[in-house]
């Protein structure tokens, strides 16, 4: 039987010092790469030809120009989510479905592993946070605006 373990919460600043792997997953390149529409579309292509393509290939089949194409596609090379080999002055552009699946699978383990389970939760509170969850509700104070009173008000 493996025993659970009880994930303790942490501030903002604890978090912050506290290493992980989603750290090293957590690549902005990556993120910056996929955000992007017409990107996150070359690489839909490029997965569903399944083969090296080069930089007129796929500007051929969108609307973009072939600067354009070539720049997003260098972009996504460097972000690790295609390979590029040149060949003379062609650059041929891949994606490798196995390789960005495992990637994607590797960053969703490595979130896994911080969130909470939510094995011993119910309506009393929180198993994975005892201490912050039996806390009683306290009615938050009035801001300094609300706590002004008018002249007409003391009367």
């Amino acid at each position: 039987m493996m025993a659970s373990v009880i994930k303790q919460s942490a501030t903002p600043r604890q978090a912050v010092r506290r290493r992980a792997r989603l750290d090293r997953l957590l690549d902005p390149e990556l993120l910056k790469a996929l955000a992007e529409p017409t990107r996150a579309s070359l690489l839909s292509c490029l997965l569903k030809c399944s083969r090296p393509c080069s930089v007129t290939e796929v500007a051929e089949c969108c609307s973009i120009d072939f600067s354009m194409v070539a720049r997003h596609l260098s972009t996504m090379a460097r972000a690790g989510l295609l390979t590029s080999e040149k060949k003379g002055r062609t650059v041929w552009y891949a994606a490798d479905g196995a390789a960005l699946s495992g990637m994607f699978r590797d960053l969703a383990d490595a979130i896994d592993e911080l969130t909470p389970s939510m094995t011993g939760c119910d309506a009393d509170g929180c198993a994975c946070n005892p201490v912050y969850e039996k806390q009683p509700h306290y009615p938050r104070p009035q801001s300094a605006t609300n706590q002004r009173t008018t002249a007409h008000d003391r009367k």
